[in-house]
Formats: structure tokens, C-alpha cells, sequence
């Protein structure tokens, strides 16, 4: 239920995303720009989470409000003065510093201060009963494992049977990357403040935010005109890629596909490859294997076109192709080489996966015309470091890629990242755990390799094929759930979303 209520809020998000640490600039851009203060602003954060808790918990009736030494707490301040008002019971813990608080989060705490409120020591004893816990612990700037006091109260918060709500972003949780240095907040529901941050879309960002939301504080216009550093798409943006076809189309239309994979052993990978991009659109498919997964897949397969692996084969599938996919289940051994050697030569779009990522980490070349479908390790073994390196920035981590290795870059995961050579970025707000299961990666090439043959640029191919694949896992898991989900089980239901006037009528 808590998968389906994130993936139904996904619809009201906005579809830009701010680096973290270009919203301290932004906001104080905004302000001026329509003449407000920045105490203006925190008090329309804090009304906005005011608002969006009563109407998540309208029964709650004793709130604990922690509240940072920052604007964060500043915000929670806020909420707790206005909660006051209306008649609710309010616990308000803060945590001191040395350091004075910012003249805005001061403001609020004597507004708090002067409505009659109480602020007990970070230490002090919780109430007995609690109906609802507001996070206003640490804002957007955090970068490192939250110290004490606030590592103890995170720890308290997780510990509680009680709903949390987050200001900005849970505590912990870096806004800027989606990584967990230490403790952090496990929310029920988060409201970020003016826009979107990286971290609460990709990394540890699912397991921490809950259902997110947006309050842009009134901003709109300001943010309408300034250019979007990052692109958030769901499964509601797919009909601006994806438009229905002409009533006279023929398979020529559609793209001739060749998929170069499925080492001796490995059939079924290639085979989903093939199938994929079958159910994605394309118009033909031809497979190009080991001679021993012919049979296996043809007979799976009918409508793939499948031949054993040769040089002359693969000279005259590369003459025929207009788009080519290689690596799942490719292998390295000689044989492997050979062929990517020379599906290296074609100038085609072309889209490389698995073991061609392997053998690409050890010969390494940049161009234009190809994407890449690294997972983390891959994507590791391509740059030259550890996975928890790729984890610990995935969009600094898929924009190096890019720049090293030229075209599109898919960095897979938990809000896979899209980046290109040019400089666009994209996440991909779609997916779920289910996902954790090997072939996953094989129909999701086949996927975006159907849809270059579709005329798609590499960008917008890889975008739309991540939205496409994670939203059929996300249908898949509404009627069956998670755990136990098959990459195959999507087969059934991607014509929903590689048809979205279908689902619009």
C-alpha cells in the first residue's frame, strides 16, 4: 500500500529537479524576486507542512516537534506555533548550539516563544502518548553523519510507533546524493520546500522519504523561467515520447533491430533482450547467438529472427540493422570480442549492455552515437573504482560516464539516472524492490533498443524505455507484490504503457 500511495502521488510532482546545493541561491533569488524575505518564505514552509499534516493525520491531536539548530528547525517552529493556535497539544524539543541560529529560524523561535510555547531540551523525556512526530531536525545541507544530539533523537524517531512527517527531507538522508552517512529518518511522508532534490528521487531516497510532496511556496512563476537542471519523469510522461502510430505504418517503420548476445548457457538472456524489444514496437528483431540457443529461443520465440553467431552473418545483420543492442549474455572469451570488435565499427545507434560493458572497461573508447546500461558494479569496473563510490553521488558517478565514454549513459538502480554527453539529466521516478531479480537489466536494453529504431533519439530512448520498464514492474506489483516478481512477468502488461493513449482513454 505504502509502494502504490508513493507511486500515485508521483503524478502531482513537479517535473524539475534542483541541485541541493543550488537552493540556498534559488531561494534567496526567488525571495528578492517577488519582494519577499526569507522569513516570509519560512513561514509559508512552515504553514504548507502545517496543512499537509492535518490533512494526513486528521486525528492526530498531540504532536512532537523536533526542531535543528538551522532553517530546518526553523521551519518546525513555525509549525508548532501554528499547531498551538489551533488547539492541538505540541512537545517542542531543540537542539542547541554555539553557534547562533540563522535571523529567520530565530524569528520563528520567538514567535514560538511568544505564543506561549514551551522548548524542552534535545534530552528531554518524550510524552507518553504521541499521535504524530515532525522531523525539522536537519535540512538540505547535510553532508556528513548527523553528531549527536541529533544521531540519538534520528534513532528515537525510528524506534517510535508513530507517523513522521519531514520538513524538506528527512534527517540523514543527503539531499544532494540519496546516501545515509549515519542515522537517518525513516518518514511516512515528506514534504520538500520550493522544488525536487536529487536525494529524495535516487540512492537510499525509498527506503527514508515515504510519500513525497511538493510545496513550492508560491514560486511557480519564479521557477518557470529558469532552466531546468534536471528532468523528473513517471509513467504520465511516456505520451510525450511515445505517440500512436499511423493507421498505414509497416514494420519498416518501426525499426530493424539487430540483438548480439546469449553465449553458450545463456539463451535466456538474449532471449528477453529479443522479446522486449519485440513488445516495445519494434518492427523487426533479428538475434545473433550461439548456435545452441537457436532452438530454445525460436522455439520460445517464434516471432524473433535468430541465426547462429559468424562473421558473415553478423556483417550482413549489421548492413540490415538500423539499430543494434549487444551484450546480454555475450560473454568475454574470444568469440565475444571478436564481435563487439566490430559492431564497434558501425556508425548505427546502437546500445551496449552486460558483458560488452565488461569488455568495453577494458578497452575504452567515447562515442556519440551509443548508450550504456551500467549497474553500479558496471559502472564501477568502467570507472575504475569501487561500487560504494557510484553509490555515493549516482548523478556526479552517470555524468562522468557520459563524459568519458560519450552518448547516453543509464546508471540502473533506485531512481535510475539518465545522463548524456551533452549535459542532460533525467531520473527515472518509476520502479520498485520486485526489480532485485536477475533478466531485469536484459528487457530493459531490448526495451530502449526498440525504441531508437522508433526514431527516439539516444536520450529521449533511454528515458522513455526507463519509465516504460520500471512503470510495468510497478503495475506487476500492484497485482502481485514485490517479492518473486520475473523480469518476464512484465511482458504482460508493457503494452499498457508502451500504448499510453490506451491507458488515457
Amino acid at each position: 500500500m505504502r509502494d502504490q500511495a508513493i507511486e500515485a502521488n508521483a503524478r502531482s510532482l513537479p517535473h524539475s529537479v534542483w541541485p541541493a546545493q543550488a537552493m540556498p541561491q534559488l531561494e534567496c533569488d526567488a525571495a528578492d524576486s517577488l519582494g519577499l524575505t526569507l522569513y516570509e518564505l519560512m513561514q509559508r514552509a512552515g504553514q504548507a507542512s502545517y496543512e499537509r499534516i492535518r490533512q494526513q493525520w486528521p486525528q492526530a491531536q498531540h504532536w512532537l516537534i523536533l526542531c535543528g539548530h538551522g532553517n530546518n528547525g526553523g521551519d518546525g517552529y513555525v509549525v508548532a506555533r501554528l499547531a498551538l493556535a489551533a488547539g492541538l497539544s505540541v512537545t517542542l524539543l531543540a537542539c542547541d548550539s554555539e553557534r547562533p541560529l540563522p535571523e529567520e529560524a530565530q524569528q520563528a523561535r520567538d514567535g514560538w516563544l511568544a505564543a506561549g510555547g514551551v522548548i524542552h531540551a534535545a534530552d528531554a523525556a518524550w510524552p507518553e502518548h504521541i499521535d504524530v512526530i515532525v522531523d525539522a531536525l536537519l535540512g538540505t545541507g547535510l553532508n556528513r553523519a548527523p553528531a549527536a544530539p541529533y544521531q540519538s533523537l534520528i534513532e528515537q524517531v525510528n524506534a517510535h510507533a508513530a507517523p513522521v512527517f519531514a520538513v524538506d527531507i528527512p534527517s540523514g538522508l543527503v539531499a544532494a546524493t540519496g546516501t545515509t552517512p549515519g542515522a537517518a529518518v525513516v518518514a511516512d511522508c515528506t514534504l520538500s520546500m520550493i522544488a525536487l532534490k536529487p536525494g529524495q528521487l535516487t540512492g537510499k531516497a525509498r527506503d527514508h522519504v515515504g510519500v513525497l510532496h511538493c510545496a513550492t511556496l508560491g514560486l511557480d512563476t519564479f521557477l518557470a523561467g529558469e532552466p531546468v537542471p534536471i528532468h523528473r519523469y513517471a509513467a504520465a510522461d511516456l505520451s510525450r515520447w511515445l505517440k500512436p502510430r499511423k493507421a498505414t505504418s509497416h514494420k519498416s517503420d518501426h525499426g530493424r533491430l539487430l540483438v548480439v548476445g546469449g553465449d553458450s548457457g545463456t539463451a535466456g538472456a538474449i532471449r528477453m533482450t529479443g522479446e522486449a524489444a519485440l513488445r516495445s514496437g519494434a518492427g523487426l528483431v533479428r538475434v545473433l547467438t550461439h548456435e545452441d540457443n537457436i532452438g530454445p529461443i525460436l522455439s520460445a520465440r517464434p516471432e524473433l529472427m535468430v541465426d547462429a553467431l559468424s562473421d558473415a552473418r553478423l556483417d550482413d545483420a549489421l548492413a540490415w540493422a538500423d539499430v543494434i543492442a549487444i551484450g546480454p549474455g555475450l560473454g568475454q572469451r574470444e568469440w565475444a570480442q571478436k564481435a563487439l570488435k566490430k559492431v564497434a565499427l558501425s556508425e548505427k545507434p546502437m546500445l551496449w549492455d552486460a558483458d560488452a560493458l565488461n569488455l568495453l572497461a577494458i578497452n575504452a573508447d567515447n562515442r556519440q552515437n551509443r548508450i550504456i546500461t551500467p549497474h553500479p558494479g558496471e559502472a564501477a569496473r568502467l570507472l575504475g573504482v569501487k561500487t560504494a563510490e557510484i553509490e555515493s553521488d549516482r548523478l556526479h558517478a552517470a555524468q562522468t560516464l557520459a563524459n568519458r565514454y560519450g552518448g547516453v549513459v543509464v546508471l540502473k538502480g533506485a531512481g535510475t539516472v539518465i545522463a548524456s554527453a551533452a549535459g542532460d539529466m533525467a531520473i527515472a521516478d518509476v520502479g520498485n524492490a520486485g526489480m532485485a531479480s536477475g533478466g531485469m537489466g536484459d528487457v530493459l536494453s531490448g526495451m530502449i533498443a526498440a525504441l531508437l529504431g522508433q526514431q527516439a533519439t539516444l536520450f529521449d530512448a533511454a528515458c522513455a524505455g526507463c519509465v516504460a520498464h520500471g512503470a510495468a514492474a510497478d503495475a506487476v506489483a500492484r497485482q502481485r507484490g514485490t517479492r518473486g516478481m520475473l523480469a518476464t512477468d512484465l511482458f504482460a502488461l508493457l503494452w499498457q504503457f508502451v500504448n499510453p493513449e490506451m491507458i488515457q482513454q
